[in-house]
């Protein structure tokens, strides 16, 4: 069961991000392990990388390094077609209530991959079996990331303590 902004029980990853291109990186390996009907949630405050990271894995998961990946801030939510499925990147900052996400095309994106920036604010609508990525800024600059979920698959996945082997 996800608790409080996606935290899950089991296995847990803890990660120092010493710059942006380990965020890339990280959200590129990432993409390797997504799957139809996944939901990807990441939490932290302004300006601690989500946005950096999701156009990263949107990138890397639709196989298109140039892709133009606007943020969703105003329109709530941007999708986009992969060869593996549809993608849609939620941002719900600016979410009025969860009862508009079914005006948004919830149900319909969960078919794909949702990749969701404030996922706090899906409340009742918080997916259970989601991966959960929660971004911390440290006094350095450097980012901290705990990553919670998708425990069998990331078992297979090089997920170093520090962030180097990403």
């Amino acid at each position: 069961m996800v608790g409080q902004a996606g935290e899950k029980s089991g296995v847990v990853w803890n990660m120092l991000l010493k710059n942006e291109d380990a965020t890339i990186k990280l959200a590129a390996k990432l993409a390797e392990y997504a799957r139809a009907g996944d939901a990807i949630l990441l939490s932290g405050p302004l300006g601690a990388g989500k946005s950096l990271f999701a156009r990263a894995f949107l990138r890397a998961f639709c196989q298109m390094p140039q892709l133009e990946v606007p943020s969703p801030t105003y329109t709530l939510v941007q999708s986009y077609e992969a060869p593996l499925c549809a993608v849609s990147h939620f941002d719900l900052w600016r979410l009025g209530s969860p009862d508009e996400l079914e005006e948004l095309g919830w149900d319909e994106a969960r078919d794909g991959v949702v990749l969701v920036e404030w996922p706090q604010r899906l409340e009742d609508w918080l997916p259970d079996d989601a991966l959960a990525l929660e971004i911390d800024v440290l006094p350095e600059g450097q980012r901290r990331v705990r990553i919670s979920g998708w425990e069998e698959r990331l078992k297979k996945a090089d997920m170093a303590e520090d962030g180097a082997a990403i």
